[in-house]
Formats: C-alpha cells, structure tokens, sequence
C-alpha cells in the first residue's frame, strides 16, 4: 500500500501520528493510498523552512520571468501528463473522467496564466511635487498557507498556489486528507524545481493539522476553502497574530429563469450546474428559481432529463459520479429520505446500488419542489447532486429570492431580453453573475469570490495576484541642481 509522503524543506517525510489515513476511492470504496497526519512540530519546521527559503539570496535572484517561466513549463508537463493526472484526481475525488480531465486542463491553464503574468506584476507612480518621486511597489507577501478542500484539489491547488510563487512567496499547502493524490503529483515535480522550502506539502486530518498551520505566528497569508464554520474558525486563528486571509466558504447559488429563457441551453445549464462533481462544488446551482406561469412545463422536462442521467463510477465517464464519501452518502440520503416523507422530492431522492462498485457512495440527482424558501432545503449548503425549485412572479420577488440566503457565490439569469438580464445582474449579491450561461468554461481569468458568508477576497484572474502582495510606498527627494 503507497504511503504517502509529505514534502518538508525539501525532504520527503512521513507525518508524525501513530494511525494511518486510508485514502478512499468513492467509485469502489477500495483504498488507493494512506498517509500520516503531520504533528506541530513538523508544522513548525515546514514555516521555518519556508521562512529561510524565501529570506534566502538564493530565491531573491531568481527573476519575475524566471519564476513565469517555471510555471509555464509546469503547466507543459501536466497537459504531457494530463490522462495519467485525470485518473488520479477521477479515482481520488470520484469524479467523472470528463470532468477530471477538464481539472487536469484547468491547472495548467492557471500555471501558464500566472507564468505569464509574473513579470507584469507592476506598481505606480503618484505625483507629490517637484523634487520627490513617489513609487508604489508591490513585493511578495512571505510565506502563504494554502488550504485545500476535497472536491477540487487539483484545481484549487493550482489557482492560489500558482498565483503565490508568480509573485515570489513560499508556499505551503496543506491538501484533504481524502484527496492528496494530485497535489502530491505536483509536489514531486516541484521539488525538483524549486529551492528547498518554496513549495512544501503537508498532510493530515484537517481538524489537527490546520490549527498548527493557521496559528502559527511566522505565516504570512491563508488562502482557505472550505466550509463557513472552519472559515470562521480560520479567520479567528489568523487574527491572533493580524494575519490577512482569502476565505471562499461555498454557496446556495441560484439559477434564475425566466419566461422569455432560450430554454434548451436553459435547461442543460440547469441540470450541469448541479450534477457536476455530484453537486460537491461550492459554486453549485443549487437553487431553480423560475418564473411561475413558464414552470410546468420546464419542469417536466428537467425531470423527463434528471430520470436519464446516468450515474456510476468515474472511470465510467457517465453523467455522475459517486459522493466523496461514507459521512457525505450517510448526511444527504438521511435529508432526503425526510424530504421525501414530506413529500418534496419529484424525482430520484434514493441511493443507487451498482453492481461490481456496491461498497461506492452512489445517490440518484434529485429534484425537490414545495419547500418553503425559508426551509433548510432552500436555505442550506447540502453539497450533494440535489436541486431545490422555488418560483417568482415579478423581477423583484426573483431578485429577493436570489439573495435571499446567506450566500452569494455565484448566480445565473437566463431570459432573452437583456434589459431583464442586465437589472437583474445589478441586483443580485453574488460574486458572479452568468447571463444565459453557468460556469464560462473554468473561468481562469475571471475574479471569483463571495458576497456575504460565502467569503473574503477574489481568486483567478489578475486580481488574485494581490492576494499574495503588500504595498510599499517609496517617497524620494531629490536635489534640484543649481
């Protein structure tokens, strides 16, 4: 059985716990691997280590382009690598290959943007008055901690982290203990590349390991994905020692569709904003929210689609794949057996039994309709493949509904008048807004982030770049010659 290591100043090391950590395919409940969790200790010599490298003459001589150039050449070797990186992250997360295979692209697509965008990275001049030149520079942060969740760990590792080293930081990530597969990948290419300390990998139960990591009073910036509760909890940990954070702490987003739709690309943007990933995405459309009189007959067709999805294991490459795991198949199948007892559910509500693949974590796309839209099915981030209806008559009950929740991650308007669409889109809290559209293919280059408790601060694009700088102002007098 692969044990997998952790890449600490340079050295492959095994966490210091007593107890293993299966690593779990969801497909087959089979194990793919194991790893230790790291103790504070190791922690502490990984912050140290990347203290020393980033302090180090040695790193402050490699240039902005070099560092571009690296990354670049990182992003060349996962697409030369991509079939063999799309089965770990399938087999990891569960996931279907497809899916898979567009994480692989994604994460080199982040590593060749960020290359290039690491000698553009420019400050400013602010004119004061004769005889001083005012500069504003931008250097790197420090040391940066990355936090990795389960369901994108390939993606989400390489937004924040390629982001970090194009502006000059050491990083350490920090993967799920479900799903270290990929970043591990990643870390062996980088170790080779990198000097010691620049990018190291840590592993472990998150409830153990990220306290060490987000307390750690030499740590510079977190970037952390995750729930609201263990991003609260990060945000009071950072506090102690006035450390800044990026949170993006998931969403109830909804997808808003009008009368006037263009309906087919309605309908196929509907079902794949929630069945991706078995609806685990923090940017899920979880929320249908159509206008009342165009309902009917949307809604028999979104369940006439949901009845042919298939759903198997990711290898299969069919429409859905498997939940992550034991404690996310047992939280939603018990939700929705109350749902349906309750008589919501209008279609699937049930777990699936595959032949050959009976240990995997398998539940039907499901669509619930009736709720009230103050109910925990309309209000509560469930993190499964299933889809709540809520209806509206007027513009205005559409846009209350829509920021109706805690969250505002993501919203999508579908309606071919775009005097309709563009009001909306002004209206609605939620980071982004797609108009007849949902996802914009990854979206590399767009900021991405939250209004209310889905979070703080913006990832992907150019924006994401001063997640991981902090501004000097440098004022210079200069004599006027007689």
């Amino acid at each position: 059985m692969q044990l997998i290591p952790m890449l600490i100043n340079g050295k492959w090391v095994q966490g210091d716990s007593q107890g293993l950590i299966d690593v779990v395919n969801p497909s087959t409940g089979q194990v793919l691997a194991q790893l230790k969790s790291a103790s504070e200790a190791q922690v502490d010599e990984a912050v140290r280590a990347a203290r020393s490298a980033f302090e180090s003459a040695q790193w402050r001589q490699v240039k902005a382009f070099e560092r571009g150039q690296l990354l670049i050449e990182l992003a060349h070797y996962i697409r030369m690598h991509a079939e063999e990186w799309s089965l770990l992250e399938c087999r990891d997360v569960g996931k279907p290959l497809t899916q898979a295979r567009a994480d692989v692209e994604a994460a080199a697509r982040y590593f060749e943007f960020y290359g290039g965008a690491a000698d553009k990275i420019m400050g400013d001049t602010i004119p004061i008055e004769d005889g001083i030149l005012n500069a504003v520079v931008l250097e790197p942060v420090g040391v940066t901690v990355h936090i990795v969740p389960w369901n994108y760990p390939l993606q989400i590792t390489a937004r924040s982290v390629a982001a970090a080293i194009a502006t000059g930081n050491a990083v350490i990530v920090k993967s799920a203990e479900d799903t270290p597969l990929t970043t591990h990948a990643m870390a062996k290419w980088f170790a080779g590349k990198l000097p010691s300390g620049i990018f190291q990998h840590i592993t472990g139960l998150g409830r153990e390991v990220g306290p060490y990591l987000t307390t750690h009073p030499d740590i510079d910036h977190i970037t952390f994905t995750g729930s609201v509760p263990t991003g609260m909890d990060v945000m009071k940990a950072a506090a102690q020692n006035i450390v800044p954070v990026t949170l993006e702490l998931g969403g109830k987003s909804p997808n808003i569709v009008f009368a006037d739709a263009p309906m087919e690309q309605a309908l196929e943007g509907v079902v794949r904003a929630i069945i991706q990933n078995a609806g685990q995405t923090c940017s899920a459309g979880a929320r249908l929210l159509i206008e009342e009189h165009a309902k009917e007959a949307f809604v028999a067709l979104l369940v006439k689609k949901f009845q042919t999805l298939k759903v198997g294991p990711g290898e299969a490459d069919v429409d859905m794949g498997p939940l992550l795991n034991e404690r996310q198949y047992v939280k939603i199948s018990t939700l929705l057996q109350q749902a349906k007892k309750q008589g919501f559910v209008i279609t699937g509500g049930e777990t699936i039994t595959i032949k050959g693949y009976e240990k995997g974590y398998y539940i039907q796309p499901t669509i619930v309709d009736g709720v009230d839209a103050n109910a925990a099915l309309a209000q509560e981030e469930i993190f499964g493949p299933v889809l709540t209806i809520l209806t509206f008559t007027t513009i205005e009950e559409a846009i209350e509904l829509a920021n109706g929740t805690d969250y505002g991650l993501v919203a999508g308007i579908w309606s071919k008048n775009l005097d309709t669409a563009h009001y909306v889109a002004s209206r609605v809290k939620a980071g982004q807004v797609f108009i007849n559209n949902y996802g914009a293919a990854g979206g590399i280059q767009m900021p991405f982030g939250g209004y209310k408790k889905s979070g703080i601060g913006r990832e992907k694009g150019f924006v994401a770049l001063r997640n991981y700088t902090q501004m000097k102002n440098i004022a210079i007098r200069y004599a006027t010659p007689e």
